[in-house]
């Protein structure tokens, strides 16, 4: 029985060195997007986004109904956030290959697709 116990927490040290190295890979999620989102009060917007990215930094450009924005910001596992000038943040999360937030305190939402 003690060998089966000091097997069980090898076992288990091992799963969380190989979870640990898992979680310090950075996602890349670099490219071209559509945005398709909704502003705070109900109407959809879409429009071009470009995401720029070296390690866990990103710089992201946006040109939605004729306006541009850019801003910056860092990946941390699968969520994505972003200053953009705006009192809050845009913050992300990465579902497969496309991003999904939400921004101005959560009341307006924005989903990135791959082109």
């Amino acid at each position: 029985m003690l060998t089966r116990r000091l097997f069980t927490a090898a076992a288990l040290a091992t799963l969380a060195t190989a979870g640990q190295a898992h979680d310090s890979q950075i996602l890349d999620i670099a490219g071209q997007y559509t945005a398709q989102g909704r502003y705070p009060d109900g109407r959809a917007y879409t429009g071009p986004v470009e995401i720029f990215q070296q390690g866990s930094e990103v710089e992201i450009y946006w040109s939605i109904d004729g306006h541009s924005y850019q801003g910056r910001g860092n990946v941390q596992g699968r969520i994505v956030t972003v200053n953009w000038g705006a009192a809050t943040p845009i913050i992300y999360v990465v579902t497969g290959r496309e991003l999904h937030g939400t921004w101005d305190s959560g009341t307006g939402l924005e989903r990135l697709i791959p082109r």
